[in-house]
């Protein structure tokens, strides 16, 4: 009786806080004066809004149904963003509404570059959510880059002005989840220096010839899990990245990647699956499991970037319970030097330790193509419990220099896989 007693008064209790807690005001932009029709510029509205919630002490910025036509905005503290079914903000394709700003790209701070549609910055508890639509302005940036690229072989990333759909920076104890994201001019969700982030059931898409545009791109920050996504895109579809440079170790304004778990996604397009690098200096304690992959565009389940004009560091990675239909590689390590810069110093030196995939089935293009650069020491290759099929009779399978390989239980069609090192 004394402990029913207990656990009733302890349950009281509880009821009482939920009870005591209020409800987050909600600001309706359409009460503030925005018009869905997808023509009218919503951004002055939107800002506001936000501004005023901040203001007020916090609440919830809801975007209702409707095409909400906006440039760049910026998030503050105590204001979550609810974007509702059918509700669509939409960015917008002219220039002038991303006004530019110094901030975090491709491993440095680009000074006067692109601000994304949804920033925000120096959040404790940020949340975006719902069950509505991010759609950049992607197909006249994707455009250009492919314009100014025929003209100029040497155009690079940068060079054209195009916006992310989401940026994050310094926040930490982050909810990113059931959003629809849809035309990023350039990465798709880039979180930056962030800490305790919960991406869930966000559904990423672009198409073919949308370059640059990542999924997921997880930069020096720390204890990410990724779970319930969907993401078919024209690049990465998970990156882990960090600095760059001949010095990018020195710079302890960036720290390592640690402590991503991503679990339960499904991928599609996209040109790695998991991705380390290009711009990566540590990445350590990586976590892939239960996911599915599928589609018929050539992609790779772990794609390993030994960058050439930078020191890195990739240790124990997991990629466990998978399931494979369609033209991937399951590893792929190489060396990176597309902007290889050392600055007139002897290339840096890598180490790639401790990998490990197992418990994979379905079909896949090539088994496994590890080929590091000098200066590069990969030992802790582990394949285990893998049953495949090839869609190429003569597949591959590669290992060069490469220290405590095991195979254990790996069959391509029926045969055992024989990965010997050169």
């Amino acid at each position: 009786m004394k402990r029913l007693i207990f656990s009733l008064s302890a349950f009281l209790i509880f009821i009482g806080s939920i009870a005591a807690k209020p409800a987050k005001k909600e600001l309706i932009i359409t009460q503030a004066g925005a018009v869905g029709d997808s023509i009218t510029l919503n951004t002055q509205i939107i800002q506001q809004s936000i501004d005023k919630i901040h203001a007020e002490g916090g609440g919830i910025l809801v975007v209702p149904k409707g095409i909400f036509l906006t440039g760049a905005i910026y998030l503050k503290q105590g204001v979550d963003l609810r974007i509702d079914k059918e509700g669509v903000l939409k960015g917008s394709v002219d220039r002038a509404d991303y006004p530019p700003i110094d901030r975090r790209i491709e491993g440095h701070i680009e000074p006067k570059f692109c601000p994304a549609l949804i920033n925000a910055y120096n959040i404790d508890g940020l949340k975006i959510y719902g069950e509505g639509t991010i759609r950049g302005g992607g197909q006249p940036f994707w455009t250009e880059f492919w314009t100014r690229l025929a003209a100029d072989k040497t155009t690079k990333n940068l060079d054209v002005y195009r916006p992310q759909n989401i940026f994050i920076q310094d926040c930490k104890n982050v909810e990113i989840s059931g959003l629809k994201l849809r035309g990023s001019g350039f990465w798709n969700l880039h979180m930056y220096r962030c800490r305790w982030v919960k991406i869930e059931n966000l559904d990423i898409r672009t198409p073919l010839r949308a370059p640059s545009t990542d999924g997921i791109d997880v930069d020096s920050s720390q204890d990410i899990f990724i779970t319930g996504c969907y993401i078919s895109v024209d690049d990465d579809c998970i990156a882990m990245k960090g600095n760059k440079g001949i010095d990018a170790m020195k710079d302890k304004s960036s720290p390592p990647v640690e402590r991503v778990t991503v679990t339960n996604c499904t991928f599609d397009l996209g040109y790695g699956v998991l991705t380390l690098g290009s711009e990566a200096t540590v990445v350590k304690d990586i976590r892939v499991k239960n996911c599915t992959l599928k589609g018929n565009q050539v992609n790779t389940l772990l794609r390993v970037k030994v960058r050439t004009d930078t020191p890195q560091h990739y240790e124990n990675i997991s990629i466990e319970n998978i399931t494979v239909d369609g033209r991937y590689t399951l590893m792929h390590l190489a060396g990176w030097s597309q902007y290889k810069n050392t600055q007139g110093q002897p290339d840096p030196h890598h180490l790639v330790k401790n990998i490990t995939l197992k418990n994979i089935k379905g079909t896949m293009a090539t088994f496994a193509d590890i080929n590091p650069p000098v200066n590069t020491v990969v030992e802790g290759i582990t394949f285990k419990n893998i049953d495949v099929k090839s869609l190429s009779a003569q597949y591959k399978a590669r290992v060069l220099k490469t220290d405590k390989l095991v195979v254990k239980s790996c069959f391509v069609n029926g045969q055992p896989v024989d990965l010997k090192t050169e």
